[in-house]
C-alpha cells in the first residue's frame, strides 16, 4: 500500500463519519486517489466539481490580493459536510484532500484537526 493510500484509510477509519475521501490534482481535476463506496458517492466527480471550488477561490484571492493560504474550505449540506485541504509541502503543490462527512456522526472539529494532521503528514 503506498503511502497516499494509508493516508486515506487512516482518514477512513479514524474520522469519524467519514463517507470517502479523494486525493485530488487541482490543475487537472483528477482524482489521485479515492476511498468510500462508489455506490454511495462517486468521488471522481465530486473531485473534479471541487477543483472549480478551489480554482474559484485562489483567483478571488488573488484579485483581493489577499496573503496566506486556504487552511480549508467547508461546504455545509442538510446531511453532509464536505472538507476541502490544500495540501501545502513541496510535495503537495496543486493537490487537494477531500473530505465527505455523515453531518449526524461527525465531530467537525475533529475532523478538522484529523484531517490536518493527515495532510501534514503526506508525502507525494
Amino acid at each position: 500500500m503506498t503511502q497516499m493510500e494509508t493516508a486515506l484509510s487512516e482518514a477512513m477509519s479514524t474520522i469519524e463519519g467519514a463517507i470517502g475521501v479523494a486525493l485530488v490534482d487541482y490543475t487537472s481535476g483528477m482524482a489521485l486517489a479515492t476511498l468510500g463506496d462508489p455506490q454511495t458517492f462517486d468521488l471522481n466527480v465530486a473531485a473534479a466539481g471541487n477543483t472549480d471550488v478551489v480554482r474559484a477561490k485562489l483567483r478571488t484571492m488573488e484579485m483581493l490580493e489577499l496573503q496566506g493560504a486556504i487552511e480549508d474550505m467547508l461546504i455545509t449540506l442538510t446531511s453532509q459536510y464536505h472538507l476541502i485541504r490544500p495540501l501545502t509541502g513541496k510535495s503537495g503543490n496543486g493537490l487537494f484532500l477531500y473530505l465527505v462527512l455523515d453531518r449526524k456522526r461527525a465531530n467537525l472539529a475533529l475532523a478538522r484537526h484529523r484531517l490536518a494532521r493527515l495532510e501534514a503528514d503526506l508525502e507525494v
